[in-house]
């Protein structure tokens, strides 16, 4: 269920400090500004994410978005992995993706984490992340809630990190999963009313 402990406390500390400031970079705002999109806060959802950053109609600013943001979950995984071991390495994911939904740049307001928590299963075993986002696509075509989609994806991630191999990351998958749970209850609650926005259908 945890991969085995072979880094020193103190280091993973460090490796958790620094990933936690990595995720916490919100690069939704920083595309909306470089892009002459106004405050992302003040638009749409008032989300930092991708999702968001589309709504402005501005799509490569919603694609970097994307991939920044999914960047940060990997890149701190893979140099967490590079410099030490697979303890920090899912230490660093962990905290990159809480930095993404509890900023302390943005008093702790940040994203739903969907990109990040993407990012991160790909760094750290890439056919779970590939599963999860198959996961997403398949929900996503069949339901049409692009939050649904992120939901499920999230909750079958601990199956699918077990059934592919991958034991060792299956309670960082839970915990994850669990964040993404509660980053989304506002999403949860439009989908059992039904008025969650559907993929395609401009939102009312």
């Amino acid at each position: 269920m945890i991969p085995a402990l072979e880094t020193p406390v103190l280091l993973l500390g460090v490796v958790a400090v620094a990933a936690y400031l990595l995720g916490s970079v919100p690069f939704g705002i920083v595309m909306a500004r470089l892009f002459g999109l106004g405050d992302l806060r003040k638009i749409g959802s008032g989300n930092i994410g991708a999702t968001n950053v589309l709504r402005t109609g501005n799509k490569l600013a919603a694609f970097l978005t994307l991939v920044l943001d999914a960047g940060k979950g990997a890149i701190a995984v893979l140099i967490a992995r590079a410099l030490l071991a697979e303890d920090a390495a899912q230490i660093a994911g962990f905290a990159a993706f809480f930095g993404h939904c509890f900023p302390i740049l943005l008093r702790f307001a940040g994203g739903k984490g969907v990109a990040t928590f993407i990012g991160t299963l790909l760094a750290l075993a890439w056919p779970v992340g590939l599963a999860a986002c198959a996961t997403w696509l398949l929900v996503a075509a069949v339901f049409r809630y692009s939050s649904l989609a992120a939901l499920v994806a999230a909750v079958a991630s601990p199956v699918l990190a077990y059934l592919l191999g991958h034991g060792e990351m299956s309670l960082l998958c839970i915990l994850l999963a669990g964040l993404i749970l509660i980053r989304h209850h506002e999403n949860i609650a439009r989908l059992r009313a039904g008025t969650e926005s559907r993929i395609g259908r401009k939102s009312t």
